[in-house]
């Protein structure tokens, strides 16, 4: 199993350098092709694209998740909470870069991946954390928009 590589930087687009593209190559090449969800929550790209969303690496977490995406079936409850997770590293690295409309975009398209969604829990992910999450992000994206206070009445 890989080790967990945390890039000396979180890469932000137009503020830090890209990182190399071999630097994830390793995570990526974790992910099996046989879309068992049981067995792609074990693999390195899985945990990784979970702890760099957790710790501030967006664009990081949306790399090595993707795999882990195509990986699963079309249309089931997994495969919309990966692509939920990326759309949620994708809006809060929008929030990084102060871009709050798209924070607000790419956040509905995060909720409508989670209420297609038909358990509470999908991959050890609770959909009602996420939810709050994504509410918190809306949240403060109206509050960085100029003029939020007027466009609350």
């Amino acid at each position: 199993m890989p080790a967990l590589i945390y890039p000396d930087y979180a890469y932000v687009p137009g503020r830090t350098p890209r990182h190399p593209e071999s630097l994830f190559e390793a995570l990526r090449k974790s992910v099996g092709a046989d879309g068992i969800p049981e067995r792609l929550m074990e693999t390195p790209a899985w945990i990784a694209g979970l702890s760099y969303l957790e710790e501030g690496f967006f664009w990081e977490a949306h790399e090595v998740l993707e795999p882990v995406w195509v990986a699963l079936a079309p249309g089931s409850d997994e495969r919309e909470l990966v692509q939920a997770l990326i759309q949620l590293a994708n809006a809060c690295l929008k929030r990084e870069m102060g871009r709050p409309q798209a924070v607000l975009r790419i956040c509905e398209k995060t909720r409508a991946h989670l209420n297609s969604i038909r358990v509470a829990r999908v991959m050890g992910q609770s959909l009602s954390d996420l939810q709050e999450t994504v509410q918190a992000l809306e949240n403060q994206a109206h509050r960085d928009m100029p003029n939020w206070q007027e466009n609350a009445k």
